[in-house]
């Protein structure tokens, strides 16, 4: 009985063995799919962000992450002043800027 185990077992190892190149191709694939389908779209977007964010200048209209609309009043290195209502103003960071509106467009709300 022993020995018949051993043959068996003996038997299905060198099929392991032969399916590494098709998995090793299979997973690189994934990888290529996985790279053109989420990173590749994502780093494009924080280039465009980064992009935004460095253009800011006094008298831009913006929406930050949290909702909050204003115009920018003073840029700093790595915060703005942002003017929510008349005589009132906030800091913030460059990057919570979420997007530039069209000028005007406060004053048209």
């Amino acid at each position: 009985m022993i020995l018949s185990t051993t043959f068996v077992l003996a038997q299905a190892a060198p099929g392991v063995a032969s399916g590494g190149l098709p998995m090793l191709i299979m997973m690189i694939a994934l990888f290529g799919l996985m790279y053109f389908m989420m990173i590749r779209p994502q780093m494009k977007r924080q280039k465009e962000h980064r992009q935004m964010v460095s253009s800011l200048a006094k008298g831009d209209e913006v929406v930050t992450n949290g909702g909050i609309a204003g115009r920018v009043e003073e840029v700093g290195e790595t915060f703005i002043t942002v003017e929510i209502a008349p005589n009132v103003k906030i800091k913030l960071q460059k990057g919570s800027v979420q997007q530039v509106l069209p000028k005007g467009t406060l004053k048209s709300s």
